[in-house]
């Protein structure tokens, strides 16, 4: 059921919920293409193109339809890109001078959930002011009447399509990559990248084996990918290859493992391009743009090499902002989403990997070997549920004993006080060098804090 006032639909990563009730039943969907086209269409004064692509999910499908009919009916010319990656089509978006990329794909999340992810021709996700607008249409409901256009699309068009993002990956960023005996296991998480991904890097001269690439509709990030790395341990492991590659539901974030089955996260990939960038002069300035979840242990081992290390709120988005604005070149996520802003605003996964096995190649040594000098320092993190969300600032036992514990830490700790976006629940990260203590002090202050603001049992 649609809420009579207008609801904030879009997060940091577009609209996500579960497929087929509100925001995602087939009206609204309709009413989000068709918003979506009029909002161009006034904004240029003329024909909006848009293009679409979807995940794996038993939902994409009937999404997609519901939207392109939308955009269609409101004067939109719509292409599609069938099941592609979500910064494959933020790639199309831009290459093929659309107004609009549109992703339908929950990325990470179960299957049961879908979501929309709207680019504009650059690549970025749209700005705030026009998803408030599309917002407020949902709400005033005076586009749910519109025509319905069908919208079928060529499947010779939506090879085309495809077969346009693997030639820029092969042929552009990855022009110089010869994997020739080089031995790797690809995990698709049964998603966008099942396909693609093997036949990438099978182009690329990789003996590829490929796990998790059978989309059921049902399976998507089901025990496997980014989210389930044991799967790819082992079996790189069984099949002695110099590395494994896992991609997430819709192929943004890429996470590794070596020839021993060590798991490589994102902020050892950021530690890995970050000395190989700087090495040949590339981290122009040298500056890593990651976020507040980012061990310490990364920022203590790039200051030792000259590289300033500078942190944002959680999200992509946030990322890509402040790379942009300091005019870096490399940035992401502990999650795996690494963002080469003078390659591609959106996170690839694709694109990670690729510049990854470049590095193995180009240095001659193992992805493990590449991972050495950064030493994780241990990390605690706890969850307190609260009555409600008073500044931690507005708390005077518990900033004085935040203070402390810092204090005690010098700069070979550290220690972070947030709100969850979503839930009532404070959190409380410390990073230090000794493990019991770090322990010891998030347990202290998570249990003031609990004294403080805590709710109550059942609550």
């Amino acid at each position: 059921m649609k809420p009579k006032t207008q609801p904030k639909l879009f997060g940091t990563d577009g609209i996500r919920a579960k497929a087929g009730e509100f925001p995602l039943d087939p009206v609204t969907v309709r009413v989000i293409g068709a918003s979506l086209a009029q909002h161009l269409s006034e904004r240029d004064n003329r024909t909006p193109r848009i293009v679409i692509g979807r995940d794996t999910r038993e939902s994409g499908a009937s999404i997609e339809e519901a939207l392109t009919q939308g955009a269609r009916a409101a004067g939109a010319t719509v292409e599609s890109a069938g099941v592609i990656t979500t910064p494959g089509v933020a790639f199309l978006a831009r290459w093929l001078a659309t107004d609009a990329g549109v992703v339908i794909s929950a990325s990470h999340n179960p299957y049961e959930d879908n979501g929309i992810k709207i680019f504009t021709a650059s690549g970025r996700k749209l700005d705030d002011a026009t998803e408030r607008e599309i917002e407020a249409d949902i709400a005033d409901g005076r586009l749910e009447n519109l025509l319905v256009i069908d919208a079928a699309s060529s499947e010779a068009r939506v090879n085309e399509l495809q077969e346009l993002y693997l030639g820029y990956l092969r042929h552009d960023v990855a022009r110089d990559v010869a994997l020739h005996g080089l031995k790797m296991v690809v995990d698709g998480a049964n998603g966008a990248a099942s396909e693609l991904a093997p036949r990438l890097f099978s182009d690329l001269g990789a003996n590829v084996t490929a796990i998790n690439n059978q989309p059921d509709g049902h399976n998507i990030n089901l025990n496997c990918g980014s989210l389930h790395i044991e799967g790819l341990q082992r079996r790189v492991v069984e099949e002695g290859a110099d590395l494994g590659v896992a991609f997430d539901g819709d192929a943004d974030r890429a996470l590794f493992v070596d020839a021993t089955g060590k798991f490589v996260d994102g902020d050892a990939t950021m530690w890995v391009l970050a000395n190989y960038m700087n090495s040949r002069g590339l981290l122009d300035p040298p500056v890593i743009v990651s976020t507040v979840m980012t061990n310490l242990g990364l920022e203590i081992a790039l200051r030792a090499r000259g590289i300033r290390l500078v942190r944002t709120d959680v999200g992509d988005k946030y990322v890509l902002d402040e790379l942009l604005r300091l005019q870096a070149v490399l940035g992401g996520e502990q999650s795996g989403h690494i963002i080469f802003p003078k390659i591609s605003l959106a996170g690839d996964g694709m694109i990670t990997a690729i510049n990854v096995v470049r590095v193995v190649r180009n240095e001659e040594k193992s992805l493990g070997r590449l991972t050495e000098g950064f030493t994780r320092f241990p990390q605690v993190l706890l969850n307190v549920r609260v009555r409600e969300k008073i500044p931690f600032e507005a708390l005077p036992r518990v900033q004085e004993e935040a203070r402390e514990i810092q204090r005690s830490m010098g700069d070979r700790g550290r220690l972070l006080l947030r709100y969850s976006g979503t839930e009532p629940l404070a959190r409380v990260m410390i990073e230090g060098e000794d493990e019991a203590k770090v322990q010891a002090e998030a347990s202290s202050l998570a249990a003031l804090i609990k004294a403080e603001i805590g709710a109550s049992e059942g609550t």
